[in-house]
């Protein structure tokens, strides 16, 4: 069943060097009305030119890409690029070393290939609000590398959370589930039910996507 809204399309760009790749998820995305595939590339020069010709809300990366200087999707996210246009890379690996390298080139998310499609239509779409998206196991690698040290508390809503709420967030604002999100802090989904409620009270906001929002304001994600 297509899904109709009434609500801009996001326009879309797939970069992957595998046909039969390009051709599912264009098929899968085809679905969703609010969704528009605007053009595909192959390798890295092609991906910077077609980038920039039809300037897409959200670009589909690889990570690992023939061409240019061997930097593969590093380097096309690296390239200049038109200003709205906000890059989440789908691949097959899921190295720290991926994750981390694409996110510092200017990546918003990172999630892998056997995403569900609803999921991917979920994680487009938080992209290209200016959201973080990751694969739940990836985002761990993003924690280490650019914040795993205790939060800041010059602000004062950070200042309203305990310390268990703010690791709570922290997870929930990266795309974790309450489940999953349980297991990483071994705690139960019940527990990290009232910690999100709690967070979400002292700070004012009413769901996870706007808490999503607040934390890349702080960047904490």
């Amino acid at each position: 069943m297509t899904e109709k809204s009434s609500t801009p399309k996001i326009t879309l760009v797939i970069v992957d060097d595998h046909p039969m790749f390009r051709a599912g998820v264009r098929g899968e995305l085809s679905k969703y009305e609010n969704i528009e595939i605007i053009g595909e590339a192959v390798d890295v020069s092609s991906a910077i030119e077609t980038i920039n010709r039809t300037e897409p809300d959200v670009v589909l990366l690889d990570v690992h890409l023939p061409g240019g200087h061997g930097g593969g999707g590093i380097e096309v996210a690296k390239a200049e690029h038109p200003e709205k246009t906000r890059y989440l890379a789908l691949s097959v690996s899921d190295s720290a070393e991926d994750v981390v390298g694409v996110i510092r080139a200017g990546a918003r998310g990172y999630v892998t290939k056997s995403i569900s499609t609803p999921e991917l239509v979920d994680a487009i779409k938080r992209v290209s609000l200016g959201d973080a998206a990751f694969s739940p196991r990836l985002a761990g690698f993003v924690l280490d590398a650019f914040g795993n040290s205790e939060i800041s508390t010059s602000d004062d809503e950070l200042d309203s959370l305990s310390r268990r709420e703010r690791e709570v967030m922290r997870y929930i604002a990266r795309g974790y589930t309450y489940k999953e999100a349980a297991s990483e802090l071994y705690i139960s989904i019940k527990t990290i039910e009232t910690h999100v409620s709690n967070v979400l009270r002292k700070l004012q906001l009413s769901n996870r996507n706007e808490l999503t929002r607040w934390a890349a304001a702080r960047h904490l994600i």
